[in-house]
């Protein structure tokens, strides 16, 4: 992913393969991070998602 690159929940929900309901509680406890674009419309940046995965992998080894 590149680091500027702004994501839609659907998009991010595909990138992990995760559902909604994952995402969200992801979102939720600040493990992803996202940001409110306008009142309905979130985005959560390329840079959060490849954090959340060297995390992952970082707990893992």
């Amino acid at each position: 992913m590149t680091g500027d690159a702004m994501l839609t929940v659907p998009d991010a929900m595909t990138f992990l393969q995760v559902s909604r309901w994952t995402l969200d509680n992801l979102i939720r406890s600040g493990e992803l991070e996202s940001v409110i674009v306008s009142r309905r419309c979130r985005r959560i940046p390329a840079s959060a998602l490849d954090a959340y995965i060297t995390r992952l992998r970082e707990e893992a080894a």
